[in-house]
């Protein structure tokens, strides 16, 4: 290093190790940088120095600057001596005479004459009070002495094991050798005249294969004893003994005892989980064909029907009265009432149509709002190019209630709602990519989200609080991002065909029923496979649903029942959620081999509805 750089080190006390990977050692007061000096010294260059200076074994390498350093006389004289274990400094004498103070004569004068302390003489209360501790222990029983020391010696079986009905026996699982069939009478050198083959049965056993015959060899008859000859099987005979040895196992395989109740999984009990529909209240008659769809208004007050019968009845919960019928002149594939509650508007699936009703029920003001809403429309300037046609209906069609119609191009088989109420989303019978359509109500606006088809659409949902959009097809559930317009997930239902699907209001799980009689729930923060696989149903799950506010959901099945289960999902992430089978509900009969189409929960109460192939609505509470 030059002599003008000032490598000295400002640093402080601190461990060079810190400073190991960096070109610097520090910071000075001005906080800058401290450089390490140049060291660009390769292999050579040292073998080159250690050859041609004269000082280099004397020259060292100072870690807090870096810098080489080369030892004075003194420094180096001072390192030979502390490597000899003698002391550092020259001067030093460590044989200097010392005043013995500590002799064993005994001198007049103590060499402290510092007065006892007053606690060398006064009881400690410290130690009084560990005494007491422990004296209270030992009255407690808390302390217990040590038992004496048994001397008398202790004698071991070493034979214990060996018993083999003792459960340590080591015997416990050998299996003997098998043992060798004793000879019979066909086996003697003079065997008995009926023992003895004749021509015609030597013949026939020449003929057998050698593992269908009764016998190994052919019996003979000898006059006496000397006469036998030398075996001739002998040695095939100890191959095969030497096989049945070595081929015996060696261990006996033990059924697992398994005790049956430890394989049924520990859920808690039904009466536990109350509250739970448990009791037909009441039935909803007056359709004339099966009941395919259900729907309820967010107030819970009115339940609304569609039937292959061609009409949507509006009924009365409390009551079972129908309040409205109304003619569609078609089967109603799927209904849905508005879930805002301050819009009073039923959308119907009717062969290639959405219907748009205004059912006229409860607050006067309220559905009054509602045409008011309707009405305030305005057609925009240009015509925009739409997949559908949305038509005002004629005055006779107004006076029945139906105030908007969404023309489609082929059959409709779902709709369904927004929370927020104005969207809502269909689905048509086609395999193009016009299978699911979102129209927008206030603005007669209907668009196509998907370019292309991606297998047969059975059902779509939108996500209670978030931008999703779930699209159900027969093998997997497939989740949209609406805002950035994106694939955010693919869930594999594992299942045939999904007949149905339905939200948790949490908006973290979902389950599906399908055609072959299984009911998947998927938790979407954990898989994209089901976290349970649920098989009660002995036919096909036509369709589940969710409570809003109970840890309830239902499914709804052909084998004519529904079964309400609790389904617990938990805030805290890393515990899963508890599905409980709570309860069968029967009451439908099986009509032209089909059940039950339809389960809905009522929005407030624990209650659930089910329409079904016998034309009957029901409530159990």
């Amino acid at each position: 290093s030059s002599p003008l750089q000032d490598i000295r080190n400002t640093v402080g006390n601190i461990p060079m190790e810190w400073y190991q990977d960096f070109p610097h050692i520090g910071y000075n007061l001005d906080g800058k940088k401290i450089y390490k000096p140049i060291r660009s010294k390769d292999e050579l260059d040292m073998f080159l120095e250690k050859m041609e200076n004269p000082d280099y074994w004397r020259t060292v390498q100072d870690k807090m600057t870096g810098a080489d350093i080369k030892l004075t006389d003194e420094q180096v004289d001072l390192v030979r001596r502390l490597q000899r274990g003698q002391f550092g400094d020259v001067h030093f004498n460590p044989y200097e005479p010392a005043v013995d103070f500590f002799s064993h004569e005994v001198m007049i004068h103590p060499v402290t004459n510092r007065p006892a302390d007053k606690r060398s003489f006064i009881p400690s209360l410290i130690e009084k009070e560990k005494v007491s501790k422990l004296v209270h222990a030992i009255k407690m029983g808390w302390i217990k002495p040590r038992k004496p020391r048994d001397d008398t010696p202790t004698y071991y079986d070493l034979w214990a094991h060996e018993d083999p009905n003792s459960i340590l026996g080591r015997h416990k699982m050998h299996v003997p050798a098998p043992k060798m069939k004793l000879p019979g009478h066909e086996e003697s050198y003079n065997p008995p005249p009926e023992y003895l083959l004749s021509e015609e049965e030597k013949l026939a056993w020449e003929q057998q294969d050698p593992a269908e015959r009764k016998l190994s060899f052919v019996p003979q008859r000898f006059g006496c004893l000397r006469a036998v000859p030398a075996y001739p099987r002998f040695i095939h005979e100890r191959f095969e003994r030497c096989l049945d040895l070595y081929l015996c196992p060696r261990q006996r395989k033990m059924r697992v005892n398994v005790d049956p109740e430890d394989l049924i999984p520990k859920l808690p009990k039904p009466r536990d989980l109350q509250p739970f529909p448990t009791t037909l209240a009441l039935i909803y008659r007056g359709h004339s064909s099966l009941v395919r769809c259900l729907s309820i208004s967010p107030s819970g007050q009115w339940l609304v029907s569609g039937s292959d019968d061609g009409t949507v009845r509006f009924w009365e919960v409390c009551t079972a009265r129908c309040m409205k019928t109304l003619p569609v002149g078609g089967v109603v594939k799927s209904i849905a009432w508005n879930p805002n509650p301050t819009i009073c508007l039923v959308a119907i699936c009717v062969e290639q149509s959405v219907l748009l009703v205004n059912p006229c029920l409860g607050d006067k003001l309220l559905y009054t709002a509602t045409d008011q809403l309707l009405e305030s429309y305005v057609a925009p300037e240009e015509e925009r190019l739409q997949p559908v046609q949305w038509l005002v209906p004629s005055a006779e069609e107004q006076s029945r209630g139906i105030r908007l119609v969404i023309q489609h191009s082929k059959a409709v088989k779902q709709v369904t709602w927004h929370g927020k109420g104005d969207y809502l989303a269909s689905v048509v019978s086609d395999n193009s990519n016009l299978q699911v359509l979102i129209h927008q109500s206030s603005k007669r606006w209907s668009q196509n989200p998907f370019r292309r088809s991606r297998g047969l659409v059975q059902a779509v949902l939108f996500h209670p609080t978030r931008p999703y959009f779930f699209v159900a097809t027969q093998r997997c559930v497939r989740v949209y991002n609406l805002l950035k317009q994106e694939l955010t997930k693919k869930l594999m239902t594992n299942c045939k065909w999904v007949s149905s699907m339905a939200i948790h209001p949490g908006g973290d799980n979902i389950i599906c029923g399908s055609y072959d009689s299984k009911l998947a729930w998927f938790d979407l923060d954990l898989s994209t496979r089901p976290y349970q696989l649920l098989r009660h149903h002995k036919r096909a799950l036509r369709s589940v649903a969710f409570h809003r506010h109970y840890p309830l959901f239902a499914s709804a099945s052909d084998d004519g029942t529904v079964i309400v289960c609790h389904g617990m999902v938990y805030n805290d992430l890393l515990q899963n959620p508890l599905l409980v089978p709570v309860k069968v509900l029967k009451g439908h009969a099986i009509t032209l081999d089909l059940g039950v189409l339809d389960v809905l929960f009522h929005p407030t109460q624990p209650w659930v509805f089910s329409s079904g192939a016998d034309g009957t609505v029901r409530l159990y509470t």
